[in-house]
């Protein structure tokens, strides 16, 4: 087990979402998010990437020992771009980004940590732009310079809330080859969709969210 939720209740200025809710996730998962607009998705995830405060409950987290522990490698895309596009900040600077939990904020990078926004830049097609200021990209080039800060990690935990927002077909066929590498790399994947369709042979569960979670193992086509 990698996450287990008791009891949580979430919302917005002491206003609940989530209302309630238990559920565990299970290391190595992956997992189908969906529900209608104001359901809870988003709350969900920001309560399990420590953004947003639980009005009551508790989310524990587990190491692979089965302990208890606060240590759990998470790599999250929002659904909307949290970066400010006027700041003078490099593509290859936002990835980087993605490392600072191990880097802290004053040590360079190392050269097996350079090789790895390397990589990622490669995979996400950014190599000839990694130069480029962040607020000259388009949305979808910016969508993959963020999704590429949420892998490099190699979290052991990925959350990606609408993570094909804004991408061009191309790539998208592209960001599920990459989510399935990082998940039979031992990734546990939390991502939050309106159409499930095209990964519905890859998730492991989906967690249908409004106002509480209704768990199931299959994705039906009908309920896309």
């Amino acid at each position: 087990m990698l996450i287990r939720i008791n009891n949580l209740t979430a919302g917005y200025d002491s206003r609940p979402v989530l209302k309630d809710v238990n559920c565990e996730i299970r290391r190595g998962e992956w997992i189908g998010i969906i529900g209608p607009n104001g359901g809870g998705k988003t709350t969900l995830v920001k309560s399990i990437v420590g953004l947003l405060v639980p009005i009551a409950g508790y989310i524990h987290y587990y190491n692979k020992e089965g302990q208890e522990t606060d240590n759990v490698t998470v790599g999250y895309l929002p659904q909307k771009s949290d970066i400010d596009t006027m700041f003078p900040i490099s593509v290859e600077e936002v990835v980087l980004s993605g490392l600072m939990s191990q880097l802290g904020w004053w040590r360079r990078p190392s050269r097996v940590q350079r090789r790895r926004v390397a990589e990622v830049l490669e995979k996400t097609g950014l190599s000839d732009l990694k130069k480029s200021p962040i607020g000259s990209l388009s949305g979808g080039q910016m969508q993959r310079a963020m999704f590429g800060r949420a892998i490099v990690s190699q979290p052991e935990l990925l959350v990606l809330d609408e993570p094909n927002s804004y991408l061009d077909m191309e790539f998208e066929t592209r960001l599920y080859e990459l989510l399935s590498e990082l998940h039979d790399e031992g990734s546990t994947i939390l991502m939050v969709s309106h159409e499930l369709g095209s990964v519905q042979s890859l998730v492991n569960r989906v967690f249908t969210v409004e106002g509480h979670i209704a768990e199931s193992d299959a994705v039906s086509p009908l309920s896309l």
